[in-house]
Order: structure tokens, then sequence, then C-alpha cells
């Protein structure tokens, strides 16, 4: 949780600074061209790196017990994760342009509501003991 939000912070801040992200792209005769809201592109920025992190420590430090395979168990939490995703997506979308408010605290707040879902989630879903 707090990677995520320092990481969103300093990304946010530092290296997307605030700016219109343009994504521009050619295939054969086809042209792409997407802007992206600041917020939105970091959150595209640092979620692939906390996913990652977070498997890794659900599975090594929180949830050692579990005896489902790895490969299960990664395919599951990127369920839980991409329910997760999309609560950030929507909820920053929401209180960032609609609501008004700052990026970063409105991040804050989401990853509170996401952390519940996410705990529940990887406890009974995720990293289950079978008895």
């Amino acid at each position: 949780m707090v990677l995520d939000w320092v990481l969103y912070f300093l990304i946010y801040n530092f290296v997307i600074g605030h700016e219109i992200v343009n994504l521009s792209f050619v295939i054969g005769h086809w042209s792409f061209a997407q802007a992206i809201t600041p917020h939105i592109a970091t959150l595209c920025v640092v979620f692939p790196i906390t996913l990652l992190t977070g498997f890794l420590l659900q599975k090594y430090v929180t949830f050692t017990q579990s005896n489902l395979h790895g490969a299960r168990q990664l395919i599951r939490y990127i369920i839980i994760v991409a329910v997760n995703l999309a609560i950030n997506y929507f909820g920053l979308k929401l209180c960032v342009e609609i609501w008004g408010w700052y990026p970063t605290p409105s991040k804050m707040a989401i990853t509170l509501i996401t952390v519940v879902i996410s705990y529940i989630g990887q406890k009974y879903y995720t990293f289950r003991t079978h008895t």
C-alpha cells in the first residue's frame, strides 16, 4: 500500500509531470493517437510494479499456508487485481475529474477501499487452503 502511494506520488509529480500523455503509433497504414490524463497514465505505470510485488509478498509472506499451485494463485490474483484496477480507474476518474480532488489523496482514499476488497479476495479465493 505504501509502495503504491509513494510510487504514484513520485511518478505523477516528477515523471509524468502533471501533463497529458499523448500516445501515438502507426501499424502499417493505420495511425492511432490517444491522450491519457496524467493521473491515469501514472496508474498505468505503477500498476505492473505493484502487481508483481504484491503477488510475491502475499504468496511468500502473508499467505504462506496455501497449498494451491503457484500458477493458479497467480491467475486468481490477477482476477482480484483486475477488479481493484477497475475500482482505481473509475475512482480516480470520479475523484479527480468530477469532484476536483487532488490526484494523490484521491489515490490514497481509493487504495484504502481496494485494500479491504483485495484482502478478502486473496484470503478466501486466491490463497485459500484446502483441507
